[in-house]
Parts: C-alpha cells; sequence; structure tokens
C-alpha cells in the first residue's frame, strides 16, 4: 500500500479557519468531503515549504507558517497518509482562487463539527475544539 507524506495548514484569517471541500475524487470516500488545505511533501522541501507552495499552487494565498500543530497518521482503504498539521495566517484572501477545491468556507472553531470532514482530517478538528487556539 502507497505511503504519503503529506501537510496540512489550518489557517486562519479574521478568527475564522478555512475549510476546503474537496471536487469528486478518484476514491469516493474523498469526494465532496472538507479538509484543511495541503498537499504532498516533495523530496528536499521542509515540511513549511512544501506547505508555503501547496496553498500558493491550490488557492492562490500567501501563508505564514506559525506554529506546527500535530502530526496524523490514517489508513484509507488504498493508502496511507501521514499528516503533519501547521497553524497558518492570511493577511489577504483578496487573491483566493480555487484551483483544485470546489469550495471553501471560513468557520470558527466551534462551528467546524458541522461539516463533513475527510477521516485523517477529523482528529485535526477535535484537536483544535479541544485547544482552541
Amino acid at each position: 500500500m502507497k505511503n504519503l507524506n503529506v501537510v496540512a495548514a489550518v489557517i486562519y484569517y479574521q478568527d475564522k479557519i478555512l475549510c476546503a471541500q474537496k471536487s469528486a475524487h478518484k476514491y469516493p470516500y474523498l469526494s465532496n468531503k472538507y479538509e484543511f488545505p495541503g498537499g504532498k511533501v516533495e523530496s528536499e522541501e521542509s515540511y513549511e515549504e512544501a506547505l508555503i507552495r501547496e496553498i500558493r499552487e491550490e488557492l492562490n494565498l500567501n501563508i505564514e507558517v506559525k506554529e506546527y500543530l500535530l502530526t496524523i497518521k490514517h489508513s484509507y482503504p488504498d493508502f496511507n497518509i501521514q499528516l503533519v498539521t501547521f497553524s497558518c495566517m492570511v493577511n489577504s484572501i483578496e487573491e483566493l482562487a480555487l484551483n483544485e477545491h470546489q469550495d471553501v468556507q471560513w468557520y470558527t472553531i466551534d462551528d467546524l463539527e458541522q461539516l463533513d470532514w475527510a477521516s485523517a482530517d477529523i482528529p485535526i478538528v477535535n484537536y483544535l475544539l479541544n485547544n482552541k487556539i
């Protein structure tokens, strides 16, 4: 089974968090699910560099990586994922573009539970609810 090393950004803007909805996916269990955006870490890239690159590519946003939050190890039916998660800030969302997602929403921490999250992202939601950073 394939193992993926992935980063995710919990992006804050004006006390809300960006929640990105996936488009249709080759694995139906990921289609239309919400996630914290990010992507695969390339060789010779730090986690922070990968996160900045991926968010720029996917959402056209320039983020500032603030701090490491947690690492999730999750097994999906078709692959394993290690999801390294960071808290990030963005100063402007004027240039926001959906290059890979079908939608984004901005939610307060307390409202995150109402979304249909990808399985690997649920522990991040729980961490945020329990730590209220």
